[in-house]
């Protein structure tokens, strides 16, 4: 999965960074067999985010999951999108994989909350642009909720494009089988993080799907 999701990077980006953290599945050396440079970083997608986005050198920068495909015309939306020099980042079109109705039922919802909250995660392949990306402080160490927290901030700096014609496609393990428990786990946890509970506290209740 990694080693695909490298090439598919590649076909996008200048340089893909892959922020490993001690991993024992052998991700640090597929990364490498596939193209990429390998960065160590605490464990915690905040952290390795944050890490990834610390070593890069374009004035771009895009977040990608491991579990997540963009396609190779993503590289000409995030140019054209930040052709406008008051557009400060944004984010893709999601759908997932496997497309059963409970995956097409939550696509739809992300495709709603995005249009009219300003609403979306890291697995629809967020950019920004490098200089606003650290002027808002950039990822934090969270173990949950750092693509929430980014996004907050991001949309409070400035207008941000959603590219729709353009689809990255994410794994539907985490909620394949359990859609209402998911959309219900998801919205307690933010609630409760916008009125003031830890992140630390909230990740106790969240499951890493990757455990077995």
């Amino acid at each position: 999965m990694v080693e695909r999701a490298v090439r598919a990077a590649h076909a996008v980006a200048d340089e893909v960074l892959v922020a490993d953290a001690a991993s024992p599945d052998g991700t640090a050396a597929a990364a490498r067999r596939a193209g990429a440079r390998v960065l160590q970083a605490p464990r915690g997608r905040g952290a390795q985010l944050h890490a990834g986005a610390l070593a890069a050198r374009g004035d771009a920068l895009l977040f990608l999951h491991a579990d997540a495909r963009v396609p190779p015309e993503a590289r000409d939306a995030i140019e054209r999108a930040l052709a406008d020099p008051r557009v400060v980042g944004g984010n893709f079109l999601l759908r997932f994989d496997p497309p059963g109705r409970a995956a097409r039922t939550l696509a739809a919802l992300n495709d709603l909350r995005r249009l009219w909250l300003g609403i979306y995660y890291g697995d629809s392949a967020i950019f920004v642009r490098r200089a606003v990306y650290e002027r808002i402080g950039g990822f934090s160490p969270m173990p949950i909720l750092e693509d929430y927290e980014l996004v907050r901030r991001l949309e409070r700096a400035g207008p941000t494009a959603y590219v729709r014609d353009v689809v990255v496609t994410a794994s539907a393990r985490r909620f394949e089988g359990a859609l209402l428990p998911t959309l219900a786990t998801w919205t307690a946890l933010q609630l409760l993080y916008s009125l003031g509970v830890s992140a630390e506290c909230l990740a106790r209740f969240y499951a890493d799907v990757r455990r077995p």
